[in-house]
């Protein structure tokens, strides 16, 4: 990578007098054509006219978010915040340091879209600026272009600061401060000279995040497409892990070949993963959250692969398939899978319009319990485990069984949780259903055939009206179908 030195003045390299009148000379003009507006676009403003009739009168603002350092001069790659993604359709690297302004109407709100267009050749920008001049990062859109992509009215970024200003002492301002640190303390400075009381303000910036989060509880169709097109790519990238295989068991370190591989498919058809991806062989399966993956594929292990790929308007999958290495189940291993396997269906089958959010988990984990139960695992019974004075099963099974999906791997998390966690289930709405078994190698209540397994299996669900829909029902699921699957692409 080239080194961004011209934002730090010690290593600035000198531009002579006659190479800034000549970088900006000879340059083609672009055709004049304006991009159509992104697919998303069309269902935005809808998303817009629910938080402008939240607040009628008031001023709301939704930064995008800025380019964030990883090390150094570089920067991570942008992803702009869920929220704004959601009200203006912008996904893929759109826009670093862009703010949403809903401004109050006689009618409503007006939307207007304040970001950096991209600077005229001749500028100094456009040759000197490693964060946004073409040079080093790419042509940039100018305001025609922006305003065609998102169908929005849009204004250069540098006359934000005057429109929040603007009657600053009559319209109250709703900000989603957590997305933008620069944009909050402007906000902040604004209201301090207009003696708005900060203990209110802040109290209305946490009901638009909340409000923000709720609004995506119920994916329009435009949502759910995006997301049997994220599961759909998400399918396609599995079986190229389970292709190579055999190539991360001979390499070493295989954990990371197989994260490695479904990171190229999910770069490849979108925009990246939607979250780190958790590729966990053997007894690694039983750490929840195992992202290290620096660990072997071994003949004869299981691994527990959680990964999704997330698409580039930004909805995600969010899969898991726990798979035996060789193609091939041992005894042991497929008992484990058949119950975890039992407890999804019966998630699965309570995921339904009408029950509440908690009941899928209620199911899913009664099937847990029963079976630990059978086994001699529970120092109780399996009724006892599930009461609330209980919970002995949760040493095998400490997570819930789902959460709801979206533009966000774990979507809503800002919601209350009387419409999530205590919610009821609606059409619309996309969860996971996710048991699993996590049997750790050093745990000695555990017969020692079944130490080191740990199973999860986990597909993104669709509330309908008449039940639900398996978005990622095209992977296999049953041990039989895994095996068959498996020898298949194994064979090719």
């Amino acid at each position: 990578m080239s080194e961004k030195q011209p934002d730090l003045p010690n290593r600035q390299t000198p531009f002579s007098e006659a190479f800034r009148a000549f970088i900006g000379t000879d340059w083609a003009s672009g055709s004049g054509e304006l991009p159509d507006p992104l697919p998303a676009t069309a269902y935005a403003p809808s998303r817009r006219d629910k938080v402008g009739a939240a607040y009628p009168g008031e001023r709301i603002v939704v930064p995008a978010g800025g380019l964030v350092v990883r090390s150094n001069d570089t920067d991570y790659r942008f992803r702009p915040h869920s929220a704004f993604a959601h009200l203006t359709g912008l996904g893929t690297d759109k826009e670093p340091d862009a703010v949403l302004v809903l401004e109050p109407t006689d009618s409503g709100h007006e939307a207007t879209l304040y970001f950096k267009p991209r600077a005229p050749r001749e500028s100094e920008e456009f040759y000197a600026n490693a964060r946004y001049g073409e040079m080093w990062v790419g042509k940039r859109e100018t305001l025609e272009e922006m305003a065609a992509l998102s169908a929005l009215r849009c204004v250069p970024i540098e006359e934000l600061e005057d429109a929040l200003s603007k009657n600053a002492d009559q319209t109250a301002i709703r900000l989603l401060r957590s997305a933008d640190r620069a944009i909050a303390e402007l906000v902040d400075r604004i209201r301090s000279q207009n003696a708005v009381d900060a203990e209110q303000a802040a109290e209305a910036d946490q009901e638009l995040e909340v409000l923000l989060s709720e609004l995506r509880l119920i994916k329009d169709e435009f949502e759910a497409d995006q997301l049997r097109e994220a599961c759909a790519r998400t399918a396609e990238a599995f079986a190229e892990v389970v292709k190579q295989f055999p190539e991360a068991v001979r390499r070493g370190r295989g954990e990371r070949w197989v994260e490695g591989i479904f990171g190229l498919h999910a770069r490849h058809v979108g925009n990246a993963v939607g979250y780190d991806s958790i590729a966990a062989s053997g007894d690694h399966a039983n750490t929840l959250h195992w992202i290290r993956n620096d660990g072997d594929l071994r003949e004869g292990d299981l691994i527990l692969i959680d990964a999704g790929v997330e698409i580039d308007t930004l909805y995600t999958a969010d899969v898991t398939r726990t798979l035996p290495v060789n193609g091939t189940f041992t005894d042991a291993q497929r008992k484990v899978y058949q119950a975890v396997l039992e407890a999804q269906q019966a998630g699965i089958d309570a995921a339904k319009a009408g029950n509440k959010f908690s009941e899928v988990h209620q199911a899913a984990i009664a099937v847990i319990a029963r079976h630990l139960a059978e086994w001699g695992i529970l120092p109780v019974s399996a009724e006892e485990s599930l009461s609330d004075e209980g919970g002995q099963h949760r040493r095998w099974m400490v997570h819930g069984t789902s959460h709801h999906l979206g533009i966000d791997v774990h979507d809503c998390a800002q919601a209350r949780r009387e419409n999530y966690r205590e919610g009821t289930l609606a059409p619309g709405m996309v969860i996971t259903v996710e048991p699993g078994i996590y049997f750790k190698s050093d745990d000695l209540l555990v017969p020692e055939e079944l130490r080191g397994i740990g199973v999860r299996i986990e597909d993104d669900i669709l509330i309908t009206e008449e039940g639900n829909e398996n978005l990622s029902a095209a992977l296999p699921r049953s041990a039989d179908e895994v095996e068959a699957w498996m020898a298949k692409l194994l064979k090719n």
